[in-house]
């Protein structure tokens, strides 16, 4: 493996701006045809790591600008083959109380205006295989999440003692604005059980590129309507209470791959 190349990705979402017990760690950009990505290299348990903030390091990208086509072909082009993201998500029931983790294994996109796909006609790329996709592909995405992925992140948390929640929908909204209290009653008769604005088109992309993605969303409040207002304060304020935690599911899952 060669000194700009990983094993394992980590994509930190709103209040996980840095991986820790990450060593050895150096900084770089990666090119890639649809932008440069900062992509911080390291090692946990032996391995080779590849880490970077969806938001940048200081929060200043809202997640309808978020560049998903680069930071996925970033991780591509290190020779990622698993990818753990962290997301902070709102609650569309009262047993997922804030400060919970869930491992979600399906999504429903209610995104407008982002960049869905890499196969919009002209795309062509070489396969880890070798084979080539090009043109206008159909991805399947019966099982967005990776299934081999998920079970090592429930087992991880499970053997630390760690509450887990395996399974739940994924409710992924345009933003940034929150929810209005009558689109959160609409997604939970839809069968949401989480709202969120960043897994799309993140995890569609990585399923478009063969590379197995799963994500440990900790909840951060009731959506609107259930509580009486949603602050962005507040989603940093319980996901800070976690964020050793999920640096500790993460690493423990490292060690399973």
């Amino acid at each position: 493996m060669g000194k700009y190349e990983a094993e394992i990705g980590i994509i930190g979402g709103s209040g996980f701006y840095e991986l820790f017990n990450l060593m050895n760690k150096e900084t770089i950009n990666v090119e890639t045809p649809f932008g440069s990505v900062s992509v911080e290299i390291g090692e946990i348990a032996d391995k080779k790591v590849a880490f970077l903030a969806r938001h940048g390091k200081a929060h200043t990208v809202p997640p309808h600008k978020v560049n998903y086509k680069a930071n996925a072909m970033s991780m591509f082009k290190l020779g990622v083959s698993y990818v753990i993201a962290t997301n902070a998500v709102g609650s569309l029931r009262e047993h997922l109380a804030p400060g919970a983790i869930v491992i979600p294994n399906q999504i429903i996109d209610f995104t407008k205006n982002r960049d869905y796909t890499f196969f919009n006609g002209s795309f062509s790329i070489k396969m880890r295989d070798g084979s080539i996709k090009k043109g206008v592909v159909h991805t399947d995405v019966t099982e967005p999440y990776c299934e081999e992925l998920r079970r090592k992140i429930i087992n991880a948390a499970s053997a630390a003692g760690y509450k887990i929640h395996d399974g739940g929908v994924y409710v992924c909204t345009e933003g940034p604005r929150f929810e209005t209290p009558a689109e959160i009653n609409f997604f939970k008769m839809i069968g949401g059980d989480l709202v969120g604005m960043t897994a799309s088109p993140e995890v569609f992309l990585f399923k478009e590129l063969e590379i197995c993605y799963a994500s440990i969303c900790v909840v951060t409040n009731y959506a609107a309507g259930m509580q009486k207002r949603v602050t962005h304060e507040e989603v940093l304020e319980i996901f800070n209470k976690r964020k050793k935690d999920i640096a500790e599911i993460i690493k423990k899952t490292i060690k399973l791959i």
